[in-house]
């Protein structure tokens, strides 16, 4: 299948908007409404912690990639590689506002990891399909 690769705003508003997009896609290759779910929650995840946490790229964006494959729904985002690491967190105050993105992140897929080049950082995930 073919890779979607989105170039979007370092704000707020594009996770949203890369969200709808996933979902599109999905729905185009009939995949089931709880696989497409976490695949969005998932990017929705990984999009709000690029933007939360690091700098854009270069030219002021974040990128997002999907595709499908035998593994599952893949699903990457790449930033303009902040100070912090992303990073399993195994136990997240009760109380704390955050932290947890990544560990629902955990949850969702079969995997996750971290590339990181000079300029930029990707986290790259696959949710079962």
């Amino acid at each position: 299948m073919s890779v979607v690769d989105v170039v979007l705003p370092h704000e707020v508003s594009a996770v949203a908007d890369a969200r709808r997009r996933l979902a599109a896609y999905l729905k185009r290759y009939r995949v089931t409404e709880t696989a497409s779910d976490d695949a969005q929650l998932v990017l929705s995840e990984l999009m709000s912690n690029a933007i939360r946490y690091a700098p854009p790229l270069p030219a002021g964006e974040v990128r997002a990639a999907w595709w499908i494959d035998r593994a599952g729904i893949h699903v990457e985002v790449t930033d303009g590689c902040g100070e912090t690491e992303p990073q399993r967190i195994t136990d997240a105050h009760p109380e704390s506002i955050g932290g947890r993105g990544l560990a629902i992140v955990d949850v969702l897929t079969s995997m996750w990891h971290v590339r990181t080049a000079d300029t930029h950082r990707t986290v790259h995930a696959i949710i079962p399909n």
